[in-house]
């Protein structure tokens, strides 16, 4: 059933292709979209204002939507380059109180993120595979969630940080023994992780994506076992899922009790925050509200660390801001979205 799904999609696909040449063909915005990480994503506004200030044509229009479709990406992707990427890392002091913000750490783009931004424009020049993977989410959308779609086609991995910036994050040193990673979705991140550990174990709810994490030799605890297993663990990561469960509050209390005495977590959060569930509620709003307050990443930021995670019997031992970058596809090279990186202790 599965096999002839794809052979289905596949001619679908094929038959694209070839209608491409054609400049009559209009591509549904369906077909090449963009990805969920789209608050620094280029649209046809930006491009042409990006070709203005660059001495370009604004107006030329290659022949036929894939050509248009490329150069449109080429604009794109110069201007991604171009880009400072310090702002990745970077929050206003001013902003903040000084008692927070003498808890910030510093980091900044290292030889590993670079490496990740260099295959994901190899990645997104691959044309044929871009356009396959555009044409089967269009298709499987339908019934199945982004997660999961990105777990059957091996697409869409995600980089939080390096192994260099999860050490300073935990203060440095290694030889600690038991992870546990919430949420580990493909596992890209968790390998990242795991060689300062001799256990590693990860949940996920996806099918797919727990296909891959089985594939790469990590252990599965299930999502309703893991707080109540009794099981103690020295460090846990919760990276970019407090704002995709449907129970965020229930979930940082649950990952104070399961730390060993000593122990350490580790939590990722998208700001400005914006939950949303795949499944579940019609409505994709969760039964619990994180309730965080302020505009923009640096209130936001200061409402996690004062209210939000203390009433959660957390405290903050440092903190930082890091890019959350995920691979692109025909629109561009690479997506991020802005993540605040909390070190947490029980208090």
């Amino acid at each position: 059933m599965k096999t002839h799904l794809i052979f289905t999609i596949f001619l679908a696909g094929i038959k694209l292709i070839l209608a491409m040449d054609n400049e009559n063909v209009t591509v549904n915005e369906d077909i090449i979209d963009i990805m969920h990480c789209e608050n620094e994503s280029y649209n046809q506004q930006s491009v042409e204002s990006y070709a203005r200030q660059n001495n370009r044509d604004p107006i030329y229009r290659p022949h036929g939507t894939l050509a248009r479709t490329l150069y449109n990406k080429y604009l794109a992707d110069e201007r991604l380059q171009n880009y400072d990427r310090r702002k990745w890392y970077a929050v206003d002091p001013g902003r903040l109180p000084p008692t927070i913000a003498s808890l910030f750490l510093q980091l900044s783009a290292d030889q590993e993120t670079e490496q990740f931004l260099e295959q994901a424009t190899e990645k997104s020049d691959w044309v044929l595979t871009q356009l396959w993977h555009s044409l089967a989410r269009s298709f499987l959308g339908l019934f199945m969630t982004q997660t999961s779609i990105n777990g059957l086609l091996g697409r869409g991995s995600m980089f939080v940080f390096s192994l260099e910036q999860f050490r300073l994050l935990l203060g440095g040193g290694g030889g600690r023994d038991h992870l546990l990673d919430l949420g580990a979705g493909d596992g890209r991140t968790t390998q990242v992780m795991a060689p300062l550990f001799a256990q590693v174990s990860v949940t996920e709810v996806s099918g797919p994506m727990r296909s891959a994490l089985v594939k790469k030799g990590f252990r599965l605890v299930e999502v309703d076992e893991w707080a109540r297993a009794g099981a103690r663990y020295d460090v846990i990561t919760c990276l970019n899922l407090l704002d995709r469960c449907d129970r965020p509050l229930s979930l940082l209390r649950d990952l104070r009790a399961a730390l060993r005495p000593g122990g350490r977590a580790l939590m990722a959060l998208v700001l400005p925050f914006s939950p949303y569930l795949e499944t579940g509620a019609a409505d994709h709003r969760p039964a619990e509200l994180l309730p965080v307050r302020g505009e923009g990443f640096e209130q936001q930021a200061a409402s996690l660390v004062q209210e939000v995670l203390p009433s959660c019997g957390l405290a903050v031992e440092r903190w930082s801001r890091v890019p959350y970058l995920c691979e692109g596809d025909l629109n561009q090279a690479f997506y991020w979205l802005d993540d605040a990186v909390f070190v947490l202790r029980a208090s």
